[in-house]
């Protein structure tokens, strides 16, 4: 028996030897390895060089229709129950989260200028050799247009006259209406539109980009969260990321486009001289609307949004120039470098308001910074995938530098501009404060100015080519998420999403009024709390990412090789010697600290037949290690 059993033993050993055998040879005969590119290497590759396909993704469409179908049922069957809830699950929010937001705002604020300006800053946003789509001006314009373009107008004279009424609690000292406060006030609006808004736009446009145009990924959220989750981000959990960011960019857009509707309708009223407009005509604003910017969605990115955008950045550009000149434009002038100053020189005092505990305190931090500091984070799915969109090319360094600092300094000079007149206006005239409304302020401003009818309707043309740009770049959001990251989603897709956006704004303004407008604001607020986890996750997945990428890669054998070669010269040759590229013994080369055959470095460069230019092919070692000598 026991000569069978070693006899048995034997065999088996033998088997495995051989199998081990045959393994080893068909890897190394294998054509998918031999002359295989080097991981540090790899060009990059786009989305549409690789062998993935789109389709309708028919669980995500049909859940998000279903969610958006059930809350559109709520707000017009209870529209006072919606309210009621959201004006709860928001208090929740605001007040027992509220710390939570103002540190993600501090470490996405970081991680941001970390990445544009520290070791990965000349990663491109697509292949090493591509070139952006759009030039600078455009692309800065549709930025605008797209974020918070809209904003500028409404809360332009209106959050800085709150301010100066009434400082914030961090500047309770200073007497409201003085010089000193409008200071505070400038700083305090900046504080809420310039870095901290854009540095969350920019986390998710850049990792969108990133993960599409270099990593050949699907420009979906749920795609960022591959490098922690893996395969399961492509599961249940992809899904409802997915379905989620089609939800709140649909009923945070709708809503936009309600209230902008009622801030036309307002407008015309004004200007006109006309009784109060009725639902009929409300309807018909967001009937014109809506034609608008689904024509523009379906008429391409280029031909569309990128002319409308150029167009009202220079009619909100020439608005903003007619106010500074014909306003106090010595005041203005001097105003933008002090609450610069004063920006910079009270940041720690407003970024440690969130931490007080005052009820002051923590009803204004409710009531405007937690509330901003959700409301972006609410719409990144929605800007920061169209910002992706149209930041192909792009290096981080520009891309960091166009996405946040262009814009906030930007911001500062139109919140100068127009807050500082409408200051100056109280001051002098106490014209603005009897304003009705939020609405009328912009055209209280523009009324006590030379020209007001013509500048008044100039500004609502602004602020109907906002809403158009807004809502036809929300539309191709969502047919892109309902096709699986499709770039460029079919046309039936994106009209069925700018009509699903025009009729959810419609039936609210109809059906429910301002309490439902109100409650779904609400609710769209507290879907900001998940998403500002999902934010976490992507900065931990986009820094895995580069920390892998082949730039940074390249870099890494750089510094190594170099510090080799300059020891080594120095040892054998003193000061008279160069360095040049010669093999090296195994695991004593540049590349000893990295396991090339680590399948994270290179399984995502997946081209398909023809879709992309292949990289070098890897060299093959020589037999025997050559002497340096």
């Amino acid at each position: 028996m026991r000569t069978g059993s070693t006899d048995s033993q034997s065999a088996r050993t033998s088997a495995a030897q051989r199998a081990r055998a045959a393994r080893i040879l068909k890897e190394v005969n294998s054509p998918d390895l031999l002359g295989s590119p080097h991981p540090a290497l790899l060009p990059g590759i786009g989305v549409e060089q690789t062998r993935i396909s789109f389709r309708i993704d028919k669980v995500v469409f049909v859940v998000a229709a279903a969610v958006a179908f059930a809350v559109i049922a709520w707000g017009l069957l209870r529209p006072a129950g919606l309210a009621e809830f959201a004006v709860a699950a928001f208090e929740i929010v605001t007040v027992d989260f509220g710390w939570f937001f103002g540190v993600l705002i501090v470490v996405v604020l970081v991680f941001m200028m970390w990445l544009g300006f520290g070791r990965h800053r000349a990663v491109r946003l697509g292949q090493d050799d591509e070139k952006p789509e759009f030039s600078t001006v455009s692309w800065v314009a549709m930025l605008f247009s797209a974020g918070i373009g809209i904003g500028l107008l409404f809360y332009g004279p209106l959050e800085p006259m709150a301010f100066f009424l009434s400082p914030p609690p961090a500047f309770v000292g200073i007497e409201p209406g003085s010089g000193q406060a409008m200071h505070v006030a400038l700083a305090q609006t900046v504080f809420h539109w310039g870095p901290a808004a854009w540095a969350l736009y920019a986390l998710v446009g850049g990792a969108v980009a990133y993960a599409a145009y270099r990593k050949g990924r699907r420009p979906l959220m749920s795609a960022l969260l591959e490098p922690v989750f893996g395969e399961r981000s492509h599961g249940i959990l992809g899904k409802v990321v997915d379905v989620f960011a089609i939800v709140v960019t649909l009923f945070g857009t709708a809503v936009s486009l309600g209230i902008g509707a009622l801030q036309i309708g307002r407008g015309i009223e004004i200007v006109s001289g006309v009784g109060p407009l009725g639902n009929a005509v409300i309807v018909g604003i967001i009937t014109v609307l809506a034609v608008a910017f689904i024509f523009s969605a379906v008429s391409g990115l280029k031909r569309g949004i990128r002319a409308l955008s150029n167009i009202n950045m220079v009619l909100a550009g020439l608005l903003g120039l007619f106010i500074l000149i014909v306003g106090p434009t010595i005041l203005l002038l001097n105003l933008v470098p002090g609450v610069l100053m004063t920006f910079v020189s009270e940041l720690p005092v407003m970024m440690g308001q969130s931490a007080a505990t005052s009820p002051d305190a923590q009803e204004f931090m409710s009531a405007w910074s937690t509330y901003y500091w959700a409301w972006w984070v609410s719409w990144t799915p929605f800007v920061g995938m169209f910002i992706a969109k149209i930041s192909r090319g792009r290096t981080l360094r520009e891309f960091v530098t166009a996405v946040i600092v262009v814009p906030s300094a930007l911001c500062l000079v139109w919140f100068t501009v127009v807050g500082g007149t409408a200051m100056w206006l109280e001051q002098t005239r106490s014209a603005m404060n009897a304003s009705e409304s939020g609405q009328d302020m912009l055209f209280a401003l523009l009324r006590e100015l030379p020209f007001g009818a013509v500048t008044s309707v100039l500004a609502m043309i602004s602020v109907v080519i906002f809403f158009v740009t807004s809502a036809d770049s929300a539309s191709i959001v969502m047919a892109s998420l309902s096709e699986q990251g499709n770039p460029a989603p079919q046309r039936w897709t994106t009209v069925v999403w700018g009509a699903t956006l025009a009729a959810v704004a419609a039936v609210l303004l109809v059906g429910g009024g301002q309490v439902a407008l109100s409650g779904l604001q609400s609710l769209m607020m507290v879907s900001a709390l998940p998403f500002a986890v999902v934010l976490i996750l992507v900065m931990v997945a986009w820094a895995k990412d580069l920390a892998r990428d082949p730039l940074t890669l390249r870099r890494r054998y750089a510094r190594e090789a170099l510090d080799q070669g300059v020891r080594a010269g120095i040892e054998e040759h003193g000061d008279d010697f160069v360095i040049g590229v010669v093999p090296t013994a195994p695991d004593e080369g540049a590349g000893s600290w990295l396991d090339t055959e680590d399948p994270a470095l290179s399984d995502w460069y997946r081209p398909d037949e023809g879709g992309a230019e292949p990289p070098p092919a890897r060299p093959t070692p020589p037999s025997a290690p050559l002497s340096r000598d």
